[in-house]
């Protein structure tokens, strides 16, 4: 879509890890025409993750408050209609969004594409290769509208100094700086805990301060339970804000973590990033954006042949919930070694 300037509006609501993926999309298109304007429609507790794009306007929406149920939706139309936009990207397509496409039937629309056909092959084993990438799925529902560009080459936010408040939490810590983030929303993404304390233990022996991260109460205390009884280990979960932990994540060497949002949030900072997976899997198209595919650690398959069981991990057989344990330790921290 080539001469008169445009405004583009780019809608994804959530996750917070599939917010931050399409944070390169929408990076690499106003490198490719910085003349158009673009905003993006996203709950306002993400709005930190496009803070480093200042010609990027972010409109923030609350959806228990301000534009809740359908009155609310219909609020959120007349809202977009003022703002005179040329064209529509739906990243999500969900139900929100369907209404908000019956509502606004006038604009120019392009709506994502989920391969869940693909999906529902690669999880039924009848594939199993890798399937296009999420952030390649963002980047052709704006292709759509006519505005070409591409992922490859991609820009990173630049590396701030640290601020003083995460200074502090730090105490004087000395680098590298390893993140982890041992936790994901579903246990069968998620390293055992007990293994994960003698992961940390050998992390903080070898490879530098290792850095937690993580968020909800539980979460919390295991996280000050590891910071406690280790050297070497912070926890910084429960103490930061969100554009805090994303400028502590760009001072990292490498952030492990599982199939989760904070190994997104890392990827689009442009930190080298391993992450563990237990019963699902990197060809479903979650590979964090520009990660080669060996820093994806891998259940064992041999052990676990249904693997991947689904797309977010609510899914697999009774007994496939601890297939991430058959990840050992010692492998882990080889593979940081081996990115340090």
């Amino acid at each position: 879509m080539q001469g008169t300037a445009k405004h583009i509006l780019i809608i994804r609501f959530s996750s917070l890890g599939d917010v931050a993926m399409i944070v390169p999309v929408v990076t690499a298109l106003i490198k490719a025409h910085p003349k158009h304007k673009v905003s993006v429609l996203t709950k306002k507790q993400f709005a930190p993750l496009f803070a480093h794009l200042s010609s990027v306007e972010v409109i923030p929406v609350d959806f228990n408050n301000d534009y809740k149920g359908i009155l609310g939706l219909i609020r959120l139309s007349k809202k977009i209609k003022t703002l005179k936009i040329d064209a529509i990207a739906d990243l999500h397509h969900v139900l929100r969004t369907k209404v908000l496409r019956l509502l606004l039937s006038t604009n120019k629309w392009s709506v994502l594409d989920k391969g869940r056909s693909e999906k529902k092959q690669l999880i039924s084993g009848r594939i199993f290769r890798p399937l296009r990438p999420m952030v390649e799925r963002y980047a052709d529902v704006i292709r759509k509208l006519g505005f070409d560009f591409s992922l490859e080459n991609p820009s990173f936010p630049k590396t701030n100094p640290l601020s003083k408040n995460i200074e502090i939490v730090l105490k004087n810590s000395t680098q590298p700086y390893v993140g982890m983030a041992p936790f994901a929303a579903y246990a069968s993404k998620t390293y055992p805990f007990k293994k994960t304390k003698k992961l940390v233990k050998l992390l903080s022996k070898k490879s530098g301060t290792v850095i937690l991260f993580g968020g909800g109460q539980e979460e919390i205390k295991k996280l000050n339970v590891l910071a406690e009884t280790y050297d070497n280990v912070i926890s910084v979960a429960g103490q930061l804000s969100l554009d805090e932990e994303l400028q502590l994540m760009s001072h990292l060497k490498v952030m492990l973590a599982m199939d989760s949002g904070n190994a997104h949030m890392a990827a689009m900072m442009g930190i080298k990033v391993l992450t563990i997976w237990g019963v699902t899997h990197p060809y479903s198209g979650f590979k964090p954006f520009n990660q080669p595919l060996e820093n994806c650690l891998l259940a064992d398959r041999e052990q676990f042949p249904k693997i991947p069981t689904s797309v977010y991990g609510n899914h697999y057989p009774n007994d496939y919930e601890n297939a991430i344990a058959s990840i050992s330790e010692e492998t882990i921290v080889e593979a940081v070694q081996k990115v340090l």
